[in-house]
């Protein structure tokens, strides 16, 4: 090795030397915490899931009867809510045919859906939770050689909706559907593979909720010195009219003084390639902390 190389060495050594490996560490625990969260499925009224793996991943938590997950940091006043809703726009199983096709119906009924959200499952893959576990699955492609035209001359085929949405499991038999532990109002969402790329940009279904989900989350692992007390609730059953999850919070819980929801914008929402980025939630965990210490 030559002085010029050695030189260089040392100054390279300075300089990482000189970079904050806290915060990286941070980045890098909240990039995998948002990618973990969003790899999860949590159907409006079908969480149990995800609420399980929060309960895991704070001892202490617990789980009231409509199913939101809570934790209590700090004591006396003022008394203060910081929630995250869960719950994404996804399906159930509606029926099972005799051929061993599955048929679906859409839940979240309160948050309206674009006309084409339904589209996205059209000849993709989907995940299907059945009781002995998570089933891959895959929405049929209508012929086009046999249904073209069919509307009549010069008249545009109709738009996919749920209703011609058939899930193959890879069964031939409602049994063998029955088998795989998937019965009526099993939950199906899209198969999810959370994409980080570019200037950590994540995306994913549901991407926007879960990444702020993971900012919550990540500002309690701080362990913020907090004003009072805080209760922090990951709520359930957002999407229905009722948002019964936060009511089931405030009703148990309250009164509160103040309550916050996180939150964070995201590009392309509602499709399966929502895209949110992990330098808003950077800025979201240090607005929860601060709220927290009341700052």
């Amino acid at each position: 090795m030559d002085g010029r190389t050695a030189k260089r060495g040392l100054v390279a050594c300075v300089l990482l030397s000189a970079l904050p490996p806290v915060r990286l560490s941070a980045q890098g625990d909240l990039d995998h915490l948002a990618a973990r969260f969003a790899s999860m499925t949590a159907v409006t009224g079908l969480e149990p899931a995800m609420t399980d793996s929060l309960r895991a991943l704070f001892p202490g938590s617990t789980r009231d009867r409509v199913g939101n997950v809570t934790l209590t940091l700090g004591h006396g006043s003022p008394k203060r809510l910081y929630t995250c809703p869960l719950d994404e726009v996804g399906y159930v199983v509606g029926n099972i045919l005799p051929d061993g096709f599955l048929l679906l119906r859409r839940v979240g009924g309160a948050r309206s859906a674009y006309p084409l959200f339904d589209q996205q499952l059209e000849g993709h893959r989907v995940t299907v939770f059945g009781i002995r576990g998570a089933v891959p699955g895959v929405v049929a492609v209508k012929s086009v050689h046999l249904t073209r035209g069919r509307v009549g001359p010069g008249a545009p085929d109709p738009v996919f909706t749920v209703d011609n949405a058939y899930v193959d499991v890879g069964a031939s038999s409602a049994a063998e559907v029955q088998g795989l532990g998937i019965a009526a109002l099993a939950p199906v969402s899209l198969a999810k593979q959370p994409q980080l790329y570019g200037d950590r940009l994540l995306a994913a279904p549901a991407a926007g909720r879960r990444a702020a989900c993971a900012a919550l989350a990540a500002a309690v692992q701080a362990k913020p010195k907090v004003k009072g007390t805080v209760v922090v609730a990951f709520t359930v059953q957002s999407l229905y009219a009722s948002n019964a999850g936060l009511a089931s919070v405030k009703a148990l819980l309250g009164p509160f003084d103040d309550i916050k929801s996180a939150a964070l914008p995201a590009r392309y929402a509602d499709t399966a390639v929502e895209t949110v980025a992990l330098a808003d939630a950077d800025r979201l965990v240090r607005e929860i902390v601060q709220w927290m210490e009341g700052r």
